[in-house]
């Protein structure tokens, strides 16, 4: 007979302290992410120190149904930490892995202790110092100041509290209730230095907020409270909103870079602190944390690339993965609008978010308007696995798909969603029409899988061709440098005048389908009117401004 294994109690505690924590900062993710003006967009701080969070959540799960004894305190809290380590994100989301190294190394370093006020108040306290430690030019009005703070409220509150030790045995219900006490001094205390913060930092007053990742801290503990109290409601917190408008900071010194960059590197003897001149040399904003075995590495950079490269080309030939990459300036733009628009708005996070490769104003707001996040990719449709991979992280969605809508972008593509860690699958798009015809076919609540099959579907039921000025005289004599060139899928069918090139095209895309798409690019010289004369019989015309600067006219028939 085969018997599940029971969950430690010590874990299930644990874990349900993380769990509440998660749904509180969860709860308050966007009003987080909206206060986020220092160290000026670095990615959104509610989702970096959600993420966080949520690595640890998911390896107390892993771990579920082992008991403490069997895989050792020492091994549960290195656990924990390192998942916290190896699941943070951003300025924030690091600084909050340390805090949590920092109070998991305090617990680990007395074993057989049981939790009570005075452990406490060690963690806390080598927490507030982990912190301080991970950032090479610390700033007061942060979440640094707001972990001190609590630490320090704890150390006050214990010459006069009784008791201060808890001796073996103590009912957990005892434990949890003294605990719960405690807590909630120290988050008056973080509470107040969340408060505090304008006046300690300049660019914090100026915007007319409080700092996100104090907030973000003080959000945390009070779920951890709940979670004590037996999942009541949190305590009551401030709520902190940002005024309406652009939070975006010119004068800010990170503002110059475009990519918050964050990833693991693994290997031996690893001495993080000898990479951080080369880092600063190519960005800004470098932590660099972890031991010899494992650390993390944030930079703002406009070369992620090169910043990878930094640790692939170091003599201990360490391993370098759980890649992500932050558009920052996309989120400043988003922010800014979500703001503008809606003053203290939401956005919701659906299963499954789309990202496609796009040139044209007219091009981008279409799919915009089916709901997709466009990457730039210039008039040749040439952008970076970096930009693609920003762009996955940056949908508000658990899971994403990407339409290169080029043949040169699909290899691109294809490397960026291997190395994200939000779950991408590319759905290889050879036309940025194509792709607009077949993103009808997607459901931001279905699956990243079950949209790349829908989408992929779609794209079966598609022809598709365009006509473009020739860039160059043919070698063969057929065109000269101005005339038009047509293609139907991408072989060369037609040269000639405007007029005559996009009817031998049409004629062939088109061939029994019902509706012709064309998107007319910048500077195509026929209008709607002369291209309606065109169309073959009974094929219905629909007319679109792409503005892109490579082709007159796109053309996608179903």
């Amino acid at each position: 007979m085969y018997f599940w294994p029971v969950p430690d109690p010590s874990i299930v505690r644990f874990r349900r302290a993380v769990a509440t924590a998660c749904a509180e900062l969860d709860r308050r993710r966007q009003e987080v992410n909206d206060l986020n003006v220092f160290p000026v967009a670095d990615g959104d701080t509610g989702d970096n120190m959600a993420m966080t969070m949520r690595a640890v959540l998911t390896e107390l799960d892993r771990i579920n149904g082992q008991m403490v004894d069997d895989i050792g305190r020492d091994e549960l809290v290195a656990a924990v930490a390192r998942a916290a380590l190896l699941g943070a994100r951003g300025n924030s989301g690091v600084i909050l892995s340390q805090i949590v190294r920092g109070a998991a190394e305090e617990l680990v370093s007395r074993p057989g202790e049981p939790i009570d006020p005075l452990l406490v108040s060690a963690a806390f306290a080598r927490a507030a110092d982990a912190a301080y430690e991970s950032v090479r030019n610390p700033a007061e009005g942060t979440m640094l100041t707001a972990v001190r703070a609590m630490a320090h409220r704890i150390a006050q509150d214990l010459a006069h509290m009784e008791p201060r030790r808890l001796a073996p045995g103590v009912p957990q219900e005892e434990q949890d209730e003294l605990l719960a006490v405690v807590l909630e001094r120290a988050l008056e205390a973080g509470a107040e230095a969340v408060n505090r913060g304008p006046e300690q930092l300049d660019v914090l007053r100026e915007a007319g907020v409080v700092d996100a990742g104090a907030y973000g801290l003080t959000v945390i503990v009070a779920g951890v409270i709940a979670a004590l109290k037996g999942d009541q409601d949190a305590p009551e917190l401030e709520h902190h909103h940002a005024p309406d408008g652009d939070l975006h900071l010119p004068q800010h010194e990170s503002s110059r870079y475009r990519y918050c960059t964050n990833f693991a590197v693994t290997g031996e003897g690893l001495d993080g602190q000898s990479f951080v001149p080369r880092l600063e040399e190519i960005g800004d904003s470098v932590l660099v944390v972890g031991d010899r075995k494992t650390l993390k590495v944030h930079v703002h950079t406009d070369d992620p690339e090169q910043a990878v490269a930094i640790f692939e080309r170091a003599a201990q030939r360490p391993e370098v993965s759980r890649l992500d990459v932050a558009d920052m300036r996309e989120q400043v733009a988003e922010r800014s609008a979500r703001l503008s628009e809606n003053g203290h708005g939401t956005t919701a996070v659906d299963s499954c978010g789309a990202v496609v490769v796009a040139n044209g104003d007219g091009i981008v707001e279409m799919y915009r308007g089916l709901g997709a996040y466009v990457v730039d990719g210039g008039a040749t449709l040439n952008p970076s696995t970096y930009d693609i991979l920003a762009g996955i992280h940056a949908v508000p969605a658990s899971e994403a798909i990407v339409l290169p809508n080029s043949p040169n972008v699909i290899l691109a593509a294809e490397r960026a969603a291997e190395l994200s860690e939000k779950p991408a699958t590319v759905v290889p798009t050879r036309a940025q029409q194509a792709g607009l015809a077949a993103l009808l076919a997607f459901d931001p609540a279905m699956s990243a899988q079950d949209n790349a099959e829908a989408v992929g579907d779609a794209l079966e039921g598609i022809t598709t061709g365009g006509v473009a000025r020739a860039a160059r005289d043919d070698g063969s004599g057929r065109f000269r440098e101005g005339d038009s060139v047509g293609y139907a899928g991408e072989e060369l069918v037609a040269w000639g005048t405007p007029a005559e090139t996009l009817s031998t095209v049409l004629a062939q895309v088109c061939d029994g389908a019902e509706v012709a798409t064309i998107v007319a690019g910048h500077g195509a010289p026929l209008s709607a009117d002369d291209i309606a004369k065109l169309m073959p019989d009974g094929v219905e015309l629909d007319y679109h401004d792409g503005g892109q600067t490579a082709w007159w006219w796109l053309i996608a028939a179903e």
